[in-house]
């Protein structure tokens, strides 16, 4: 299963800003329901780096100003993923760095999603299931259906 297959789900979590917002900005998005990374952006549209919940939280506990920009807070070495990549690979690459949320890029390192590793999860079980009840049928003298 490729990542394109969720573009619905990813796309609705995007969550772009500008490398130089304020980071009040970046909070205002970040406070919304399902989104918990926002990628910024150059001018161009092009990823420059990452913002999650945890870099402001940290931030903020540190005594940071609020009035920062995002570019001073952001990770800069993206983990990401293409439409193109397998949903397993990513969900393996996910969980062994602990993430939560990953970027999907374009070919030209633009971003067109990011990818929650519980719609990962849900895509790869709803695979499974169907996996499981086409073999159910084969066994049970159904067939493919």
């Amino acid at each position: 299963m490729r990542i394109d297959s969720l573009h619905p789900i990813t796309s609705a979590r995007l969550s772009v800003i500008d490398v130089d917002a304020p980071l009040r900005g970046a909070a205002l998005s970040l406070s919304k329901p399902a989104t918990g990374l926002v990628v910024v952006c150059y001018g161009n549209g092009q990823a420059a780096g990452v913002l999650s919940k945890s870099d402001i939280i940290r931030h903020l506990a540190n005594s940071g100003p609020t009035e920062a920009p995002v570019a001073t807070l952001m990770s800069r070495s993206i983990v990401s993923c293409g439409p193109d990549d397998d949903v397993h690979s990513v969900w393996q690459t996910m969980a062994a760095r602990g993430l939560q949320n990953v970027p999907v890029l374009g070919a030209d390192q633009k971003p067109i999603g990011v990818l929650d590793i519980r719609d990962a999860m849900k895509a790869l079980f709803d695979q499974e299931e169907l996996q499981e009840q086409l073999l159910a049928n084969y066994i049970g003298g159904i067939g493919y259906q």
